[in-house]
């Protein structure tokens, strides 16, 4: 059987086609779950008639029903790939559908309706419970779709009746009499399936119901993310320009450019110079969170030299250092001049922030180690502190958003709680990984390792960081 586009459409109405979509999908879904279940009853059912009745007649229907298996796979097929807007497509589908069920169960009706025929009145055990097995599944599965079920429980009911109601005529038998019997007995189960069919129709809407405000749930939840996300991005971007306004302004001042600043008022201005400058770092850690998941980070991958990259890191966080009154040592000698892959800008947001968390969370007057080694065919950049350390299980914590390993009001030092989650973000997308060692009152080192770049994949020398730039973006 081949679908041709002659067949003539079943129109649809504008309201339920959304839903006589999910119907036929979720029929033609189930309908292939269950292929092989159904082929093992059907050839269980062609061998035992086949052997006890007529092999030629069970070879015919087995033939039939693999037809009408081919043709339902292939509906199926066919069905997965419609949109929603395809309306004369799915009106043929359901067509060809109903067309397909009707060739199926005339299949089964007419081959145990021969097999009754064959046998002596009252004695229709095996025909009848093929029937039976033949309705229960289609009450149990073809729930999806109500006008196949209708269509397959109708036709099964008509073959019951036809053999039971044949042997009465044939017979003309009391009242008292077992085929009388056997007729009620028919009546009590085509009762039977269609309560099951009816049970079955309930529950699959009412998922569908529960699904279906899921989804709508779902569409409020991502339209008010989308929201905060906008809001939070657009607050970010204003707040950006005057504080960086500002923040020029007291630079100014505390650099003498603008005259001597009184005494009195010089603790004022510095106050007012480090909550700029943390203001900044917090709008620039937001603004770096929404392009992540937004999918909007742009990285610049270079082949990068580690020496200077962790030269570079050290020489920019000095200041802060010396603010926290700590020293950076550092401890690159002797160590081979290796390459990684990445950004270096992203990087050294990566190393300022290791740096700077070392600093602030050190004894006055400690020292922090920068430095980097081989571990294998990766290499390792380290920032070890000897500060107060962090607790054990803390792990999620260090690495989550917005959160602090301590977030009471006295905490040792301040922070946005994103600049780690940032950086582990940083890392991943370079295939690289972060990590920490801490002992609480000893200190810790937290460190990220990449793969090392291999000599054959480098530039040419005296390329170093400016070979052509593989630009990605975050997922």
């Amino acid at each position: 059987m081949t679908i041709t586009e002659t067949t003539p459409p079943i129109e649809l109405s504008e309201e339920p086609v959304d839903q006589l979509l999910q119907n036929i999908k979720d029929y033609t879904a189930m309908s292939f779950a269950l292929l092989w279940q159904r082929q093992a009853i059907f050839l269980a059912t062609t061998i035992l008639t086949g052997f006890f009745f007529d092999s030629l007649n069970a070879i015919l229907f087995y033939g039939t029903i693999l037809i009408c298996e081919a043709q339902d796979l292939y509906l199926a097929k066919r069905v997965a790939r419609l949109r929603r807007d395809e309306r004369r497509a799915i009106a043929m589908m359901v067509a060809w559908i109903l067309l397909n069920t009707i060739l199926s169960a005339a299949a089964i009706c007419l081959y145990a309706v021969s097999v009754a025929f064959k046998q002596p009145s009252g004695g229709h055990f095996t025909p009848l419970f093929f029937l039976f097995a033949a309705a229960l599944f289609a009450a149990m599965n073809n729930h999806q779709f109500v006008w196949a079920m209708i269509v397959r429980l109708a036709m099964y009911g008509v073959s019951f009746m036809v053999i039971v109601v044949t042997d009465i005529w044939i017979e003309q038998p009391d009242l008292s009499s077992e085929l009388w019997l056997h007729f009620f007995t028919v009546v009590f189960v085509m009762y039977f399936l269609i309560d099951c069919s009816l049970v079955f129709l309930k529950l699959y809407r009412k998922n569908l119901e529960q699904l279906e405000k899921l989804r709508e749930e779902h569409e409020r939840t991502k339209a008010a993310y989308i929201a905060k996300t906008q809001f939070i991005s657009t607050v970010s971007h204003e707040l950006r320009t005057p504080l960086t306004s500002i923040k020029g302004s007291l630079d100014l001042i505390n650099t003498g450019a603008m005259g001597e600043v009184p005494e009195k008022m010089q603790k004022l201005v510095d106050l007012a110079a480090r909550n700029s400058e943390r203001l900044a770092s917090l709008i620039n850690d937001v603004l770096d969170i929404q392009k992540m998941e937004a999918g909007e980070m742009v990285f610049r991958q270079t082949a990068i030299d580690v020496r200077p990259l962790v030269q570079e890191a050290i020489a920019a966080n000095l200041g802060y250092a010396s603010a926290h009154n700590v020293v950076i040592e550092e401890n690159v000698d002797g160590q081979a001049d290796l390459q990684i892959r990445g950004d270096t800008s992203r990087l050294i947001q990566v190393l300022t922030n290791m740096i700077s968390n070392a600093a602030k969370f050190s004894f006055d007057g400690g020292s922090i180690t920068v430095g980097y080694k081989q571990v294998g065919g990766r290499v390792r950049i380290f920032v070890k502190d000897q500060g107060i350390g962090i607790p054990a299980g803390s792990r999620d914590k260090v690495f989550d958003r917005f959160s602090q390993i301590d977030s009471s009001d006295e905490r040792h030092a301040g922070g946005t709680g994103l600049g780690m989650n940032i950086s582990k973000e940083i890392v991943e997308q370079f295939g690289g990984t972060i990590d920490y060692y801490s002992t609480l009152g000893v200190g810790t080192e937290f460190f990220v390792e990449f793969p090392i770049l291999e000599p054959r994949n480098r530039p040419a020398k005296g390329h170093g960081l400016t070979d052509l730039p593989k630009i990605i973006r975050s997922n």
